[in-house]
């Protein structure tokens, strides 16, 4: 398939603005019973309470911005969920981040989005001896990409699962997830979001247990989903990336496009 914009320039400004565009602005509901609304110069997502909830693009001035976010939060306090407000560096006003944590926000770690073009990443990243990759494409699947998750990150991954059991279920052509089996024992796993007429494709929740880190695993399996996105027609792959994972992902050709912050608000 040729590449939607063949003459798109490489730089992380033009890659930015197509970026916002295309994710933010003009985003489209993922997953079952999730709606995309433009509310003034706010894009919200809203589903169910296990689905991603918030607000994925602002455009905001000052004068306006304090009523806009309460006006959020009364949206979602009336539908009894709670939800991220995704902040990036270039948003405006530059005082968002003063501004959220003041009306009850709280700041998560920041992360740095980065991009690269999917067919000039690496294809064939060996795998560690004993280590076989394995789609995810039922709930015995997905089950073992929560494990690593809660493994990997420490955290309670429930709310991953059932999102992606949502997603199979509902659009199995827009979610691919990949668990890495040692031995029969899972010990990484990664998802990748397909967005049907975007250039872009997200890598998310690459994760890897104790004991096999530094092995190449993460390596692998951002080259395997870089490959499933450009025989898709993605022309991009996208992450937010860990302060961990930054240096990797530069070395593979990722280009740094800005920064992003989750703000929570809990009802």
């Amino acid at each position: 398939m040729e590449p939607r914009h063949p003459r798109e320039p490489r730089d992380p400004s033009a890659l930015l603005a197509l970026y916002d565009r295309q994710m933010r602005r003009d985003a489209r509901p993922e997953g079952p019973g999730g709606r995309v609304e433009r509310v003034g110069d706010v894009v919200r997502a809203t589903g169910p309470a296990h689905a991603w909830n918030g607000v994925l693009w602002s455009g905001l001035g000052v004068p306006g911005t304090d009523a806009a976010v309460a006006a959020q939060i009364d949206h979602y306090r009336a539908a009894g969920l709670s939800f991220e407000w995704k902040l990036y560096g270039h948003d405006t006003p530059a005082d968002l981040g003063d501004r959220l944590r003041a009306a009850g926000f709280t700041a998560g770690e920041p992360e740095t989005l980065m991009a690269a073009e999917a067919a000039a990443l690496p294809r064939d990243v060996p795998l560690p001896e004993g280590v076989e990759l394995r789609a995810v494409t039922d709930g015995a699947g997905v089950r073992q990409v929560v494990e690593v998750h809660e493994r990997a990150f420490g955290t309670d991954s429930a709310a991953i699962g059932r999102q992606l059991l949502d997603r199979l279920a509902a659009d199995p052509g827009a979610v691919t997830a990949v668990v890495a089996l040692a031995d029969g024992e899972p010990v990484s796993a990664a998802r990748l979001e397909l967005h049907p007429g975007t250039d872009f494709a997200g890598l998310w929740g690459g994760g890897t247990v104790e004991g096999w880190r530094g092995r190449g695993l993460y390596r692998a399996l951002v080259s395997h989903r870089a490959r499933v996105a450009a025989d898709r027609g993605h022309r991009y792959v996208q992450v937010d990336a860990a302060p961990t994972s930054r240096p990797i992902l530069r070395r593979l050709g990722f280009l740094e496009l800005t920064t992003t912050t989750p703000y929570t608000y809990e009802v």
